[in-house]
């Protein structure tokens, strides 16, 4: 790991994930790094989505026996948070409306400084909707030659491919006003657990709001509403990647809440990915957060999907803990071709 005195490292014992949190100094400003397991291992980074921390993001994943067992057995995870979006234990900086708003483009430029500066090569991603389209954004750049190829692979859930249509546009355009002028307030949470969450968890007048979705409620209220702001300002000027798709060759592996928000754009995404690299995992009864709402539903695929790098579980058994089984799982998605360098745009649904 690199040393530099650009670098603010803070132990952070009382992170449940085990990480080290690094301020890293970019030429776009100072960037958020969790660092958890062993440095030596393969990096996976991970990016979150609008409003949200890498915290929130994958806590449900990474404490999911199974899929804790495989991704920390065989990666160091870089969880990176754009500025202000940080743990609330090392403190998000209010970020003055005055400073310069950084693009989606430099966001993704900011990507392959933090990588130089833990003298990371090639790393596999994951990332949450708007996230996903960072790293996606990060990964067709490479493919563009903008850098040296730095991308394994794609684990993306609930991702964005396209610029917005006029309506995401305009419904983004209401709650970046609102953020502005009146901070997180009642309307702007609501609006946010909506593209997270499916309305099952999100609960009703007869039915109370699930545990995930209050935990996020708190999250949300302490968040700094100027710092979700200029997240959101940059997401909503994204532009369409669907060309840049067509030329993309590492593996890419989509998972899709049944009822997301986002659902026909991921659906979108595969069938402009080419056919030998990308598969959809479409999780049934979930909303767009799939790696909080129903993680367990992640583990099988991403097995397999990770089967094609020489990456296994410590044991190759089903836990009894998972509801998943290999049979419920598409043959397609299963098949010696699809566990080596090619696998197929199916849509694969996962009951739990």
């Amino acid at each position: 790991m690199a040393d530099s005195s650009d670098s603010v490292s803070i132990d952070m014992e009382a992170l449940s994930l085990g990480g080290q949190e690094h301020l890293v100094e970019t030429t776009y400003g100072p960037v958020c790094v969790a660092v958890c397991g062993d440095p030596d291992k393969p990096a996976l980074i991970t990016y979150p989505d609008i409003g949200l921390n890498y915290m929130f993001c994958f806590q449900g994943l990474l404490f999911c026996p199974e899929a804790s067992s495989l991704l920390l057995h065989n990666f160091c995870i870089y969880h990176i948070s754009p500025l202000g979006h940080e743990s609330l234990q090392l403190g998000a900086p209010i970020i003055s409306v005055d400073a310069p708003l950084l693009s989606a483009d430099d966001l993704a430029d900011q990507i392959v400084e933090v990588l130089n500066f833990f003298g990371l090569g090639a790393v596999m991603c994951m990332g949450v909707t708007a996230g996903a389209y960072i790293l996606t954004l990060f990964a067709v750049s490479t493919v563009m030659m903008k850098y040296r190829q730095r991308v394994l692979g794609l684990i993306l859930i609930s991702p964005l491919c396209q610029a917005p249509s006029w309506s995401e546009w305009l419904c983004n355009k209401v709650l970046s006003n609102l953020l502005y002028y009146y901070g997180t307030c009642g309307v702007v949470k609501e609006l946010l657990l909506k593209r997270y969450f499916s309305k099952e968890v999100r609960g009703n007048g007869q039915v109370p709001e699930s545990d995930i979705v209050q935990e996020c409620r708190r999250l949300l209220c302490e968040r700094q509403s100027t710092n979700v702001w200029r997240f959101l300002e940059a997401i909503n000027g994204r532009v369409d990647l669907s060309e840049g798709l067509r030329k993309l060759q590492c593996r890419t592996l989509i998972f899709i809440g049944e009822n997301s928000a986002y659902h026909s754009e991921a659906v979108h995404m595969t069938t402009k990915l080419d056919r030998r690299y990308g598969a959809l995992v479409e999780v049934q009864g979930s909303g767009s957060l799939v790696s909080e709402e129903q993680p367990q539903a992640m583990v099988i695929p991403m097995e397999y999907f990770l089967m094609g790098y020489g990456l296994y579980r410590p044991t190759q058994s089903v836990s009894p803990r998972s509801p998943l089984s290999p049979t419920r799982i598409s043959p397609e998605l299963l098949s010696p071709e699809n566990m080596g360098l090619k696998l197929k745009p199916i849509k694969t649904r996962l009951a739990l």
